[in-house]
């Protein structure tokens, strides 16, 4: 009888856990960010922005095309166009402190991934109209490149990624191999990593879909030892450094876009594919990453045949911010 009993309430507990779980995500207040600006009054003296066409899908055997305003700097007026990827969390402005030398050489054009920097964002769409059903997938990435390279009249180009980024250009080398010169990934964020299953499994659950974008408003508190944990040596990081990092968490619905982006990372499969890579690549990272490690880079070089490999003493996550001249030393092969 006492055992009948200790069954009833074990039962009852987990009816009541679940009630919490299934109920009380819903009776949690999301206040509006405040604050917030456009992208056009947050924009540089020399941003510039594009609607690109080219994230499609088929209705009915139908192309039906979403259009996307992109934030870019372009700079330069070489032959040869360098394309730059920023990584998770960043936008153009981690770039400036190389983009200026590379547009001696180059005609450099970086732009804003879809969730980042001042690129619109996305807060309700047609499933149908993007590939894989969002436009902050990596499928959805690959054919916004294509559309920005289309739309500044881009017919090749080299491919700079950095972390995540250099998912969508080996992502777009291998998908459009005419269109990309060389590729030089930076930190390259394709092996390892990544949620496991169960974990995206709950952030599909409508309770969490809901809180996801109070949960990613930690980054602003967050943020700034996330990048000093990026560099090998955190005290040389500028006050200017961090505040061009935070500026994007001024942007209108920048929590709900970040949120969403993270619902739409998947496992990308690149890691199997590396060996199709037949365009000369260079893969450079410092040997002392602690946000993609070191050895997970050096493993990308192994596996792609045409790879060199270029390793940055005493230098973190960002060889570009961090250690700009060892970086930019890679260039050199394309002049």
């Amino acid at each position: 009888m006492k055992a009948k009993h200790k069954n009833t309430r074990w039962l009852w507990l987990v009816v009541i856990l679940a009630a919490v779980f299934c109920f009380a995500p819903y009776l949690v207040p999301i206040p509006p960010l405040t604050n917030t600006q456009s992208p056009a009054e947050l924009a540089f003296p020399d941003s510039q922005f594009i609607e690109v066409n080219g994230l499609y899908s088929t209705k009915a055997g139908e192309k039906s095309v979403s259009n996307i305003t992109l934030h870019y700097l372009k700079k330069g007026t070489g032959a040869q166009t360098l394309v730059l990827l920023h990584g998770f969390g960043a936008s153009t402005f981690s770039w400036r402190p190389v983009l200026d030398t590379l547009a001696q050489d180059f005609t450099v054009i970086a732009y804003d991934r879809p969730a980042f920097g001042l690129t619109e964002r996305p807060t309700t769409w047609e499933k149908a109209d993007w590939a894989d059903g969002s436009p902050y997938s990596l499928a959805s990435q690959v054919i916004l490149l294509q559309g920005l390279l289309d739309a500044l009249g881009v017919e090749q180009a080299i491919l700079v990624g950095h972390s995540a980024g250099a998912s969508v250009a080996v992502a777009f080398a291998l998908a459009q191999p005419q269109r990309v010169q060389a590729l030089v990934l930076e930190a390259p964020a394709i092996i390892g990593g990544g949620a496991p299953s169960f974990v995206k499994a709950l952030t599909a659950l409508p309770q969490l879909r809901r809180l996801g974008p109070l949960l990613v408003r930690n980054i602003a508190i967050s943020g700034p030892d996330t990048i000093r944990q990026a560099w090998h040596d955190p005290s040389k990081i500028s006050a200017e450094t961090l505040a061009g990092y935070q500026l994007p968490l001024q942007a209108e619905h920048w929590d709900t876009a970040l949120w969403e982006f993270t619902l739409a990372r998947q496992a990308s499969g690149l890691e199997s594919q590396l060996a199709n890579v037949t365009h000369p690549t260079w893969v450079i990272a410092g040997d002392d990453d602690r946000i993609v490690p070191t050895e997970n880079s050096r493993l990308v070089s192994e596996k792609i045949p045409t790879a060199e490999w270029v390793l940055v003493p005493a230098c973190g996550h960002l060889p570009h911010e961090e250690k700009p001249a060892e970086f930019l030393q890679v260039f050199e092969n394309f002049k």
